[in-house]
């Protein structure tokens, strides 16, 4: 108990990417940690569990992308081999197969954007609607990730960015509509632009094959977070589930600045010399409405303004085999404001190889008016959908199911969002932040983003305890040479044009 007390001692709350990568480099560096996480298992809305049947599943299918180089290195780090080989992907509609896109990196080596064009096979989209992005190019080049482009873009809807830029209306449709219902799971009237921008240069054009992506040969949960979890308790972290924060204690100190002493979850208290807050849109905002404390700041507050998106993830065993041609695959333009994506299990997971039946992951986003849905009713839609892609499905029949329904499960970048979320530090001293949603200048995004964040928090804590060796974390890959020069004369016009015509641009 004295060597506990003798060292820095910081709590974590929450515990997906963010939680347990703060809490495993803090817990290597010779701190007392403690994660505390609301649920009943590590990892989240990532974490997944056994039926009782004791089959697997998990609150939806989660991409590693080729940029991923944080959490890939960490995967070498705890020994793991978790991921299966680069997959190739798919689109349909509901006149059937859109696209099929390649591994990228397979492919001769074009400047971006020009491998990702010529190299993605469209099967129905015209090259004259296709062309019609072009001009959008210019609002990559101006989109840097700054603060200041951030500013100027997040109060513009996706929807209105593409048709400033000349997007054919089929192109948004069949292309860019179906991106954002995917990867930033809201329709494009819903997404900022500054938002939709970031995330189409980070995981599709900044370099050829950043679109490339691997799976989980099993749950994420199952393969990745428990043993990175024993191997936190091995160096002397403790992880805690059921444990719901209900207040974060505040104090001055000496002079007067405000500092966390550690937090309640219910009459159970936390001490800590510094907190880490690692929890989604949904979860902070639950622990603000019930905190005196932090209801004081208006910083936190403001999260009110910020929403998040409901998701329905399904998965079903088929009585018989189905050929499904690509492992991974986007369905668009089944329903006005939902995307929706299915997995081939028995191709990506290692459990379900030799399987008799088809096992298929569908997970739904934006899936407001489908959570009401009764059971049988979903099982019907998602059966139907799936046979409009696969005929196959059709005459199969569904032995067994999994329904989980997420409501306000990931979050909503919409339009105006960024002024009110945080940035790692806060208005209390020791406090900081971390996940998908936190301001950051890394550039990443999703998984790679909560991982990296929960880092950075991390290294806020040990320069403010004065105890312990920083985090490395990688930056993502530099832009290509041209797409940096075509910056550089960017921000130079741009500082011009100001200077003489304010507003003049966007």
């Amino acid at each position: 108990m004295q060597e506990t007390t003798a060292r820095p001692r910081v709590v974590v709350v929450g515990a997906g990417w963010a939680g347990l990568g703060a809490t495993y480099h803090l817990a290597k560096q010779g701190y007392a940690v403690t994660l505390l996480e609301a649920g009943g298992q590590s990892g989240g809305l990532v974490a997944g569990w056994k039926t009782a049947q004791g089959r697997s599943v998990e609150a939806g299918i989660h991409g590693f992308w080729y940029p991923y180089r944080n959490i890939f290195g960490l995967m070498d780090e705890l020994g793991l081999s978790p991921f299966t080989d680069w997959t190739r992907s798919s689109q349909y509609s509901p006149a059937g197969l859109e696209v099929e896109s390649p591994i990228f990196q397979n492919e001769p080596l074009l400047p971006t954007p020009l491998g990702t064009f010529l190299s993605t096979k469209f099967k129905r989209l015209p090259l004259s609607d296709r062309l019609s992005a072009l001009p959008l190019l210019y609002s990559l080049l101006d989109f840097d990730n700054s603060d200041d482009a951030w500013n100027r873009y997040d109060l513009v809807t996706a929807r209105e960015l593409f048709k400033q830029y000349g997007v054919s209306a089929r192109l948004y449709k069949e292309a860019f509509e179906a991106m954002l219902l995917v990867g930033l799971f809201a329709p494009g009237e819903q997404c900022s632009a500054a938002a939709t921008l970031g995330m189409l240069y980070y995981f599709i054009l900044a370099h050829q094959p950043d679109f490339d992506v691997v799976w989980c040969r099993g749950t994420v949960g199952e393969m990745i977070f428990q043993p990175w979890v024993e191997q936190i308790q091995q160096l002397g972290g403790q992880v805690l589930t059921q444990k719901r924060v209900t207040d974060v204690l505040v104090s001055p100190n000496a002079d007067g600045t405000p500092v966390t002493t550690g937090v309640m979850c219910g009459d159970e208290r936390f001490e800590a010399d510094a907190v880490i807050f690692a929890v989604g849109i949904t979860g902070v905002k639950k622990i603000v409405a019930s905190s005196p404390s932090l209801q004081h700041y208006p910083e936190f507050c403001q999260l009110a303004n910020l929403g998040a998106v409901d998701v329905l993830a399904t998965r079903l065993w088929f009585d018989r085999k189905v050929n499904v041609p690509l492992p991974s695959n986007a369905c668009f333009g089944f329903d006005n404001t939902t995307g929706w994506t299915f997995f081939d299990l028995n191709a990506l997971h290692d459990e379900w190889q030799a399987h008799e039946g088809s096992v298929i992951e569908v997970d739904f986003y934006h899936a407001n008016q489908l959570i009401s849905m009764t059971d049988a009713d979903i099982l019907t839609k998602v059966q139907g959908d799936l046979a409009v892609c696969v005929p196959g499905f059709a005459d199969a029949t569904v032995v067994d199911h999994s329904i989980i329904r997420l409501p306000q499960a990931v979050t909503h970048f919409a339009p105006g969002s960024r002024q009110f979320m945080l940035p790692s530090p806060t208005p209390i001293a020791n406090l900081f932040m971390s996940g998908d949603w936190i301001i950051t200048d890394h550039g990443s995004w999703s998984q790679e983003k909560a991982y990296v964040t929960g880092l950075e928090a991390a290294n806020r804590a040990i320069a403010h305890l004065h105890h312990g060796t920083p985090a490395a974390i990688i930056p993502v890959e530099p832009d290509e040479p041209h797409i940096q020069i075509g910056r550089q004369l960017n921000q130079m016009l741009r500082t011009w044009g100001e200077s003489v015509l304010p507003q003049l641009w966007l």
